[in-house]
């Protein structure tokens, strides 16, 4: 078994250095994401879910699949549901005078969490047992292609360098339109420094949420528990808002996925703080924000990775933001050593892929030590 995981997820890993998401291929993140809005739309009784369910099959695959979770939650704080009222036969009127029944939306959310991780789990679970019971390389070709599925490294990069590009290119309209495909906030009136730390950020954040969280439930359960991991992770992005609409029905999934992140953004921070200097970044400066400002954030867990970043490129990140058109005071992360510049997305980038290479070596490192420890007990 330890052999097969380790094995299929290496092979999975290298498939996503290569080639990235398989964009116009059926993809199973987007099958979880339909589904939670299939569930939803029959837990939960407002009239207006769909029109969420159709707005989010709407945005760009990378955004839809391995998006910026909390930026889009914080869009979403204290701010009126604009998308929602124009479902047809709902207006704000209507909207404003839903009637909130706090016991059973929380009862429904918990629901939604049981019915979404049962079926995301069972799926690939049956599938890999019939693969295998047919022939051994079919279910390891299938178990690699799911572990592939599941990461996010070229994609998160791509997207981000993309920010990079343009700006140098097409200017500084075009790098709002570019980082706007990646983050939450507002971006229209984003000047060139907010830009590059819009999309820094992202790099940061997703490193633990896109590539090494689910690199190390994959390392401990294989993709199924993989899919575990990205089913809570998608319900949270979808649902996890604190606004009118979500604020009971969403809590399930916003505290679940806080559980399953709470591990794997303390590990995805020290797997950046021991890569930065492999990168010919500042690991001590690194270490010393990581300390510091780790807490500076809603989250429990987005700052962690986000301090990390800040530290090893010595910038400052974060503050200040606006959503909907409201601004928003938020902390700032390490210290302004120099000036933000675009060379600081490919650096964050670097530092994305060396620590996704250690979190693979140390990952199945310790998988391997663990089942070898065993069989010399047995």
């Amino acid at each position: 078994m330890t052999e097969i995981i380790v094995g299929t997820l290496i092979v999975g890993y290298v498939l996503d250095l290569i080639f990235g998401d398989p964009h116009g291929m059926w993809h199973p993140i987007c099958f979880i994401g339909n589904m939670i809005s299939f569930f939803e739309r029959r837990l939960q009784s407002d009239c207006v879910h769909e029109q969420v369910a159709k707005a989010d099959c709407e945005r760009p695959l990378y955004e839809r699949i391995r998006g910026s979770k909390k930026e889009q939650k914080q869009k979403q704080l204290d701010t009126t549901n604009t998308n929602e009222s124009k479902k047809d036969g709902c207006d704000k009127k209507r909207e404003s005078e839903v009637f909130h029944e706090p016991n059973r939306e929380l009862a429904g959310g918990v629901l939604l969490v049981i019915c979404v991780l049962a079926v995301s789990t069972a799926i690939p679970l049956v599938i890999l047992m019939i693969c295998y019971r047919i022939w051994f390389w079919l279910g390891f070709a299938v178990q690699s292609y799911m572990c592939y599925t599941i990461l996010a490294t070229k994609s998160l990069k791509t997207e981000s360098m993309k920010v990079a590009e343009v700006l140098q290119t097409d200017g500084l309209e075009a790098g709002r339109k570019a980082v706007s495909m990646i983050v939450g906030r507002d971006t229209q009136n984003l000047t060139e420094t907010g830009v590059v730390k819009a999309a820094v950020e992202t790099v940061a954040e997703n490193t633990s949420d896109g590539i090494l969280a689910p690199m190390f439930y994959m390392a401990i359960g294989g993709p199924v528990l993989g899919y575990f991991y990205k089913a809570v992770n998608t319900m949270d992005s979808m649902v996890g808002y604190k606004n009118d609409k979500y604020l009971y029905f969403g809590r399930a999934a916003a505290k679940f996925d806080d559980v399953m992140n709470f591990i794997p953004a303390r590990l995805s921070a020290i797997m950046m703080i021991l890569a930065a200097p492999l990168v010919k970044l500042d690991g001590a400066s690194a270490w010393k924000i990581f300390k510091r400002d780790r807490l500076n954030h809603a989250s429990p867990n987005s700052a962690q990775t986000e301090a990390v970043m800040a530290g090893a490129l010595q910038v400052q990140l974060a503050g200040d933001a606006w959503y909907f058109g409201k601004k928003h005071e938020k902390p700032t992360i390490g210290d302004a050593v120099r000036p933000v510049e675009i060379e600081d997305i490919a650096r964050a980038n670097k530092l994305l892929y060396a620590a996704s290479l250690l979190g693979m070596i140390v990952f199945c490192g310790i998988r391997i030590a663990v089942w070898f420890g065993i069989k010399m007990e047995l």
